[in-house]
C-alpha cells in the first residue's frame, strides 16, 4: 500500500473537497477511490471502516479518519496550516467555523427539490453578501496582511479560497463590493501548490451536475 492518503467519497465536491483542497495547498499527493453505488457505501459500513457509519473517510497514516472538521484539524496540524500558537489557531477556528456554516448553504443548493432550489439560493446569496463576505473584507482590512491570520498560509485561507470561487461560479460579478476578497484570490491562487490544484486535469471536482446529484441521491438517500 502506498503511503498517499486515500480518499474515500463520491466523484464530486460535497464535505471531501475542503479535505482535497487542504491536502493540495500543503503539497501532498493523494488517492481517491469513489463510491459509485450504495453497495459500495455498504460494504465500507459493514467491514468497520466508517466509525460512525458516515463518509468522507480518509485512510491516513495508519488511521481510518471520519468526521469533515477532524480530518481537516489533523492534516492541518501536519502541514502547519494551523497557525503559530494557540491564539492564532482560535482565530483561525472562528473564521473557519463560518466557513463551515456558508459552506454548507453552498453545498446542499444542489440536492435541494425544486420547488425550493429558488428560496435556498436567495437565501444563500443573501447570507454571503450581507453576513460572510463583509465579514472576511473587515478580517483582511483590520488585519492589514496579506492573510487572514499572521503573517503565513492557513487552513483559514485555503478554505476562504475554495468558497469564494464556488461562489463565483454562480455571481461572477459579486466582487464588486468586496475588494480586498478580489485582491486575496488573486494572491492566493498563485501560491504554486494552489496554482497547480486550479489547473484542468487536477484532483479539484468541478460543479456537480445532474448526474453526479442523481449518483448522490442514490448512495445517501435511497
Amino acid at each position: 500500500m502506498s503511503g498517499k492518503p486515500k480518499l474515500h467519497y463520491f466523484n464530486g465536491r460535497g464535505r471531501m473537497e475542503t479535505i482535497r483542497w487542504l491536502l493540495a495547498a500543503a503539497g501532498v499527493e493523494f488517492e481517491e477511490s469513489y463510491l459509485e453505488k450504495k453497495e459500495d457505501l455498504t460494504k465500507l459500513q459493514k467491514d468497520g471502516s466508517l466509525l460512525f457509519q458516515q463518509v468522507p473517510m480518509v485512510e491516513m497514516d495508519g488511521m481510518k479518519l471520519v468526521q469533515t472538521r477532524a480530518i481537516a484539524n489533523y492534516i492541518s496540524t501536519k502541514y502547519n496550516l494551523y497557525g503559530k500558537d494557540v491564539k492564532e489557531r482560535a482565530l483561525i477556528d472562528m473564521y473557519v467555523e463560518g466557513m463551515f456554516d456558508l459552506n454548507e448553504l453552498l453545498m446542499t443548493y444542489e440536492i435541494q427539490p425544486a420547488d425550493k432550489k429558488e428560496q435556498h439560493f436567495a437565501n444563500m446569496m443573501y447570507k454571503t453578501e450581507n453576513r460572510y463576505f463583509p465579514a472576511f473584507e473587515k478580517v483582511l482590512k483590520d488585519h492589514g496582511k496579506d492573510f487572514l491570520v499572521g503573517n503565513q498560509l492557513s487552513r483559514a485561507d485555503v478554505q476562504l479560497l475554495e468558497i469564494i470561487l464556488m461562489v463565483e461560479e454562480w455571481k461572477p460579478d459579486i466582487f464588486a463590493k468586496f475588494p480586498l476578497l478580489q485582491s486575496f484570490k488573486a494572491r492566493l491562487s498563485n501560491i504554486p501548490t494552489i496554482k497547480k490544484f486550479l489547473q484542468p486535469g487536477s484532483q479539484r471536482k468541478p460543479p456537480s451536475d445532474d448526474d453526479v446529484v442523481d449518483k448522490v441521491m442514490k448512495i445517501f438517500y435511497s
